[in-house]
Formats: structure tokens, sequence, C-alpha cells
């Protein structure tokens, strides 16, 4: 939802100048050759972004910068960054900003990271100091219609997702305590076949119930 619906105009020129600094102090999260490249780029709009289930409760707005003209535009979101769910049974992060936590996991992990990833701490109009991460709105990777796969090409793609979750755990974790955990045998694939055969008879009988109301055994509404 665009900014200037969500406020009255005072409050509207007051969130675009914590965003314009918000911005500015952003660009000292980037490396030098990034930091370049954003610098080319002029704040234009923001809206605010409904989030995901598992993102309830935060604040994320997606901003528009331009470039040389209207035909180079640069859509970041800034999302709100909160302590994680781990610090409690972990300890506290060696990040003080929880942004930067985030940006530092994603970089560890992938493989090949969006190179607009930065982070911040600004205060907001109500003057509560939040900490937020920064990336493309879309880092343009592809994607495969899972749908659409048959069943060799599932295997596949199964596959090369393992490989990248293996990577990823390798990479961030303790790869050798993680091989001696797994050890040689099948015990652990065969968990995870377990599980994802638990979960889908989950997710059967979740939308059988769901096809059961939507047939009349309570209101289901299809209208936006």
């Amino acid at each position: 939802m665009p900014l200037r619906d969500l406020v009255p105009e005072i409050e509207e020129r007051d969130l675009e100048a914590a965003f314009h600094a918000l911005i500015r102090q952003y660009r000292g999260s980037l490396q030098s050759d990034r930091r370049a490249l954003l610098e080319r780029y002029s704040f234009v709009d923001m809206a605010r972004k409904v989030v995901g289930v598992g993102s309830v409760g935060t604040r994320c707005w997606v901003v528009l910068l331009v470039g040389r003209d209207t035909d180079d535009p640069l859509l970041l979101q800034i999302k709100e960054a909160t302590r994680s769910v781990h610090a409690e049974f972990l300890g506290r992060s060696r990040h003080a900003n929880q942004g930067q936590r985030v940006v530092a996991g994603q970089r560890l992990m992938q493989q090949a990271s969006d190179i607009s990833l930065g982070w911040q701490r600004t205060a907001g109009i109500d003057g509560v100091e939040r900490d937020f991460s920064v990336r493309q709105l879309r880092d343009w990777k592809g994607s495969m219609e899972v749908e659409e796969l048959r069943v060799d090409g599932l295997g596949i793609y199964g596959e090369l997702c393992a490989w990248c979750l293996a990577r990823a755990h390798a990479r961030s974790g303790d790869r050798i305590a993680i091989a001696g955990y797994l050890g040689s045998s099948a015990a652990f694939e065969n968990a995870l076949t377990d599980f994802a055969a638990a979960c889908a008879d989950v997710n059967e009988g979740d939308h059988r119930q769901l096809a059961e109301a939507a047939a009349g055994r309570v209101l289901a509404r299809t209208d936006t």
C-alpha cells in the first residue's frame, strides 16, 4: 500500500525523511563497488508490504529508486529484523544489529547472495529504534514450476535442492560433526522420508477439510 494512503501528509513527509536517512545509512553497509552503484539511484516512492505468515508482526517496506530514467528502476525491500528465536537457547548474536545478523547468515549460506544485501538501524516516527535488513525486492533468480515436473525431473530437482541445503549446513555449521551424526547408514534419509510422508498426509487432510468447508459446511468467500 503506497505511503500516501497510509498516513496524513505531514506524517508522510516525516516518514519519507526517515527513509531518506535510512537509505543513506544503508549505503555504509555495502561493499564499495555496490555503494557506488547505489549512488546512481534516487528515491521516488515507497509502500508498505504485506509480509508472509512467518513474518507477521514485523514492518516491511518497498522502496522505489530510479537511475538514469524511469526505465532504470531499482526496488528495495526494507524488512524489520528482530531477535532470533534461537538467542534464548544459544545466547546473544555476535552481531549487535539484527539486520546485520540476517545478512551475514544469508551471505554465509548462499552460493551467490543478492548484491544489494545490507542493514541499518533507524528510529520510526514513533521514536522507537528498530533494525532492518535490506535487499532487492526481486533478485531475478530462476525458479522451477514444481507442479509441472515429471517424476524424473522432480527427482533431479530434489537432488539439487538437497545439495544446496547440505552445502548451506556445511558452510554455516560444523561439517565434521554433521557428517559424524549422519553416519553412513540410511537412518537419516529414512527419517526424512517418513517425515515427508507424514506431512503429505496432513496436507491432504487439511485440503479435504477446506474443500468440505467450501462445499457448504462453513461460509467460504472467494472474493478479494
